[in-house]
């Protein structure tokens, strides 16, 4: 990718605004229209940006319960590793999967109707992972701050 201030602009543009059109795009950054979707449609094809999407209002999707899960695996193996993925992948609950470092192995972002469908997620699929060892379960009260909203 070519690093400069128009793409600099373009991006942080789209970030806040990934429904910005192209004219008011362009406007904002300085360029003309054509140039603008140029750059745009290049960072597509480079894969900068990777796509677009909706914020959604969890409490009008009756998404009442949201927490992060921390999961250490009884095995650390990439065998291991793959199948915990792969069951995560299928999981309509888990919204995030990050492997991370430090005590646990995975962080996951679970949301959840409420605490009973939690706790269904927690001891019907989570739970009966054989790759799981321990989970850890922080619950969000608030979020004073969330870049995804």
């Amino acid at each position: 990718m070519k690093k400069d201030n128009y793409n600099d602009r373009i991006l942080q543009a789209l970030k806040a605004d990934g429904r910005i059109s192209n004219t008011e795009l362009a406007d904002r950054v300085g360029l003309s229209p054509s140039a603008c979707l140029r750059r745009v449609q290049e960072l597509e094809r480079l894969g900068v940006i990777k796509g677009y999407r909706a914020i959604l209002d969890n409490q009008q999707l009756d998404v009442g319960f949201i927490a992060y899960v921390a999961v250490s695996l009884s095995k650390h193996t990439r065998d291991a590793q793959k199948g915990f993925e792969q069951a995560i992948i299928q999981s309509k609950e888990v919204l995030e999967c990050h492997n991370v470092t430090g005590a646990y192995e995975y962080l996951l972002r679970v949301e959840t109707r409420d605490l009973k469908s939690y706790k269904r997620f927690h001891g019907e699929v989570l739970g009966i992972l054989p790759q799981v060892s321990t989970i850890s379960t922080h619950v969000v009260m608030e979020s004073p701050k969330d870049q995804r909203a």
